[in-house]
């Protein structure tokens, strides 16, 4: 009789990260959020703008020889584009080797990342820069973005919205950290000679990896067919939540799938365009200092974090769709209400409405991933997720743009700085009720994309 051997599973395989029986699931969003937190650092990125422009000079910008904050700024979008491209091209590996595995990667691109940023400051590169923090970070994020929350929600069955929540609450949170942080490194490297820049690059890419590993050696997988201890699916159907998996193949074909996508594009590039230049829009809006500006953006950071888990709880209870109308329609009212306060120049009021929308752009993130999982099941929503995310690069993109190129054409026009924002404001409204319109359009998945857990090609799928 022949003996086929088979190697045991590697530490990062799939198979070392399944959990035991009795393991306690309240260990993972810790685990996801180690991970979140860490690549969050990408919106705290505009804290090295300024100490970018002036590697050369250190205490001044030099004509011609440091960059300008625009070829700076191409960092971040670079980023945030890598980050939809990777989480689309690699959500079907991220699913068949497992969290583990996927996370290491993650902070091998990430940090990684930022020691090739580090340097591209030190030798002046900006093409190195590019491809450190950019092309090599941006791949980072995007397989840490989608790894801990499709685990999450196969953990979380019975409150998949809070579960995501938690995990994108911590990549809203990462610029907290990440961009004081930032400032301190650079304060405690900088001398005569250098600014600090790519010594604070150094020293994260280390803080992170560390950390970013605690995550990855935390995190598992349920056992196939576990379930919560008392948890009973409801024997009364809701009309978008499926009890049945719909592979990536088919998922990505279908009106559903690109309504969402729609969704989510429309929500982020009203909110984004707002969130990357608040501090800027309240100087202009109210006429009030840097200092006051800098901390007003702070808070808008805060109401973003806070609003992931706040309004994805709240999905678990009134619905996915229904929380999504609530995002458009009190969205766009408040959009339209900007005006008006900068016309009675009422601070409080701006203050109110703007960070009222920021959680709502917030939880559109944190509870995008459950209304997946509601229409296409756990199967492949990694990889779903991944392709779906696309639509945030796309966003990030349009978002700033938009704003800036409106403003500053109405300023040059003869409109005064405390008015140039306003139309953006009625363009960001009619942008939510366009997705308003895309959510009330979608419909359960047809029943002929589906694939039971009892549906022998169920298996195929997840292994392919």
């Amino acid at each position: 009789m022949q003996v086929v051997e088979t190697a045991a599973p590697g530490l990062l395989d799939r198979e070392r990260t399944i959990a035991p029986a009795g393991f306690n699931r309240w260990l993972i969003p810790p685990a996801a959020m180690a991970v979140h937190l860490c690549i969050g650092e990408v919106y705290g990125f505009s804290v090295f703008n300024v100490p970018l422009t002036r590697l050369a000079g250190v205490d001044h910008s030099v004509d011609g020889v440091d960059w300008t904050i625009p070829q700076v700024g191409w960092c971040y979008s670079i980023a945030l584009i890598m980050l939809g491209l990777s989480a689309a091209f690699l959500g079907r590996w991220v699913e068949r080797v497992g969290p583990r595995k996927t996370i290491v990667a993650s902070a091998c691109c990430f940090c990684g990342g930022l020691l090739v940023s580090a340097l591209g400051a030190w030798l002046h590169s900006l093409s190195v820069l590019y491809l450190g923090y950019g092309v090599i970070g941006g791949v980072g994020l995007g397989l840490g973005y989608i790894a801990p929350v499709s685990t999450l929600v196969k953990w979380f069955p019975d409150r998949p919205g809070m579960a995501t929540g938690l995990a994108i609450m911590g990549f809203g949170g990462g610029a907290l950290i990440g961009a004081p942080l930032g400032v301190e490194l650079m304060g405690r490297f900088k001398s005569a000679g250098s600014v600090g820049v790519w010594e604070a690059f150094l020293a994260m890419a280390l803080l992170y990896f560390a950390l970013m590993m605690f995550g990855a050696f935390t995190i598992r997988i349920p056992s196939a067919g576990w379930r919560p201890e008392g948890f009973v699916p409801s024997a009364k159907p809701r009309k978008l939540v499926s009890d049945a998996d719909v592979p990536v193949d088919l998922a990505w074909k279908t009106p559903q799938f690109w309504l969402l996508w729609g969704v989510l594009c429309l929500n982020v590039t009203a909110g984004i365009g707002i969130l990357g230049q608040a501090s800027l829009i309240c100087q202009d809006m109210f006429g009030v200092s840097a200092a006051v500006g800098g901390g007003f953006a702070g808070l808008l950071s805060l109401f973003n974090m806070a609003g992931r888990f706040f309004w994805s709880s709240a999905s678990d209870h009134v619905g996915r769709k229904g929380v999504y109308c609530v995002y458009f329609l009190l969205g766009a009212l408040l959009y339209c209400l900007i005006p008006f306060a900068q016309k009675t120049h009422s601070v409080a009021l701006f203050v109110g409405l703007t960070a009222t929308i920021i959680s709502m752009y917030g939880g559109g993130f944190a509870t995008i991933p459950a209304y997946l999982r509601d229409l296409f099941g756990t199967l492949h929503l990694g990889a779903i997720h991944g392709r779906l995310i696309t639509s945030w690069s796309m966003a990030a993109v349009l978002g700033p743009q938009l704003v800036n190129y409106i403003s500053t054409y109405r300023i040059a026009q003869g409109v005064p700085r405390a008015e140039a924002y306003n139309a953006t404001m009625y363009l960001m409204a009619a942008l939510l009720l366009a997705g308003l319109a895309c959510n009330l359009l979608i419909t359960p998945v047809d029943s002929r994309h589906h694939r039971h857990p009892d549906d022998p090609a169920t298996d195929q799928d997840a292994n392919s």
